[in-house]
């Protein structure tokens, strides 16, 4: 059965805007999951822009909610992280000026850095996924260095969709290495840039049994409000 994560995120970063307690991230992570969302993601930048160690810790601490969240390498978010306990980590790269992950982790040029990071997770019992982009060589790193799962970037197929491109190269680049991840014994995850299109596209690929949406969901529901948006997204990833 294919599962839907839904990221909070812009919950917080609209709090933010005004400096005040609403909406709040915590309450929001309850309603998503009330309404049908199978896990809930929430990223700890290192410059705290929207989610933040409080939002964090309340809202890894929500009994029989499932929790992903998503860090960088840096050693203080890491110990965070361990403090935090989430039942889920996705280890993302992260530039200090950048408006969003802009791709995958350099898995080549930080090996045993990452390596070290998942052993740390893993006597914790906390299942890491690291977050890369649709290259072979990624796919095998990734089992190499003991990730239990891999979050395949989605963006440029994403982009290339919204901008009615052709797509299918790249389709066929996620297709080969879900295909392979799966095959290797590491779960496969797709997420970045996806909206009902995209997603549509990649539940084809048997081999994703998660999707992790967030910025499309959250502004897609200032219409037609959160509840409708995560149902649709459930009725296509079911079908």
């Amino acid at each position: 059965m294919k599962r839907l994560g839904v990221n909070i995120d812009h919950v917080a970063t609209v709090r933010n805007a005004r400096g005040e307690i609403h909406p709040d991230p915590y309450k929001a992570a309850l309603f998503v999951k009330k309404k049908g969302a199978d896990s809930i993601t929430i990223h700890l930048r290192e410059d705290r822009r929207h989610i933040r160690d409080l939002d964090a810790k309340k809202i890894c601490s929500i009994k029989k909610l499932l929790v992903n969240l998503e860090i960088s390498t840096n050693r203080n978010i890491v110990k965070n992280a361990l403090r935090i306990k989430p039942k889920f980590i996705c280890i993302v790269p992260e530039n200090r000026n950048e408006i969003t992950t802009e791709g995958g982790l350099d898995l080549k040029k930080n090996k045993n850095k990452i390596k070290k990071i998942i052993s740390q997770f893993k006597k914790k019992k906390i299942r890491t996924s690291l977050f890369v982009n649709p290259n072979i060589k990624d796919i095998y790193l990734s089992k190499e260095i003991g990730a239990d799962c891999i979050e395949i970037h989605t963006g440029h197929f994403s982009n290339l969709i919204k901008s009615k491109k052709s797509f299918i190269k790249e389709y066929l680049k996620i297709k080969k290495c879900a295909i392979l991840a799966s095959k290797i014994g590491v779960e496969v995850h797709a997420g970045h840039g996806l909206d009902f299109k995209s997603t549509k596209i990649l539940t084809k690929i048997n081999e994703i049994v998660e999707f992790n949406i967030g910025h499309f969901i959250i502004g897609e529901s200032i219409f037609y409000g959160l509840p409708f948006v995560i149902k649709k997204f459930k009725r296509i990833i079911k079908n």
